[in-house]
């Protein structure tokens, strides 16, 4: 029976864990959330050090003050999987060159950054206008070869090489051989 107990309940560390990565993730300070919480600083840090005994409203106070549903407190978090098939997910052409990026992950909140991947043909480069300020773009070639960055000086890449460049100025990506394919993080700093 006391086993029964004990799993019915949140372990200590897995709402530690939640409640440090949460803050961390609100950009707020211990003494912040537990003002916005209505709970004593040191109870919020004996909760994050994995001690003390927290109630369902005291958790419930601390997840409102955090912006985050209460189960996503208790719960251990779980790593999201996630499968795109080549030749899966929504892609989208450009009018002006063979080119296609495929979106891979949006930007989820709290962070800074797409992923896409690129397929594209010989002929017409696919002409980039600058991006808001700020933007860095990462270009890892898988294959064929291209012409790839800054549009007064772009540089050859073979299958294999990075590159990194301000996307926000006008930029470049021209295949240079058939079926060239790669990987286009675009960084928002």
């Amino acid at each position: 029976m006391a086993d029964d107990v004990s799993r019915s309940k949140a372990p200590l560390e897995v709402i530690a864990a939640s409640l440090q990565r949460e803050r961390r993730r609100a950009g707020l300070s211990l003494a912040e959330v537990a003002r916005r919480a209505g709970v004593a600083k040191s109870t919020l840090s004996q909760l994050e050090s994995g001690t003390g005994n927290p109630s369902v409203e005291t958790l419930w106070a601390l997840g409102v003050a955090l912006d985050v549903p209460f189960s996503q407190l208790v719960e251990p978090q779980r790593p999201r999987v996630q499968v795109i098939r080549a030749g899966e997910g929504p892609a989208v052409a450009s009018e002006r060159a063979d080119y296609v990026a495929t979106i891979l992950a949006s930007c989820p909140p709290h962070a800074r950054r797409d992923i896409y991947r690129i397929s594209a043909q010989p002929g017409t480069p696919r002409e980039s206008d600058p991006h808001m300020p700020g933007v860095v773009e990462h270009v890892v070639l898988g294959a064929g070869r291209a012409l790839v960055g800054v549009a007064e000086e772009p540089v050859e890449l073979n299958p294999g090489d990075y590159l990194a460049y301000p996307g926000d100025v006008a930029h470049v990506f021209q295949a240079l051989e058939p079926d060239t394919a790669a990987v286009l993080v675009s960084e928002h700093v």
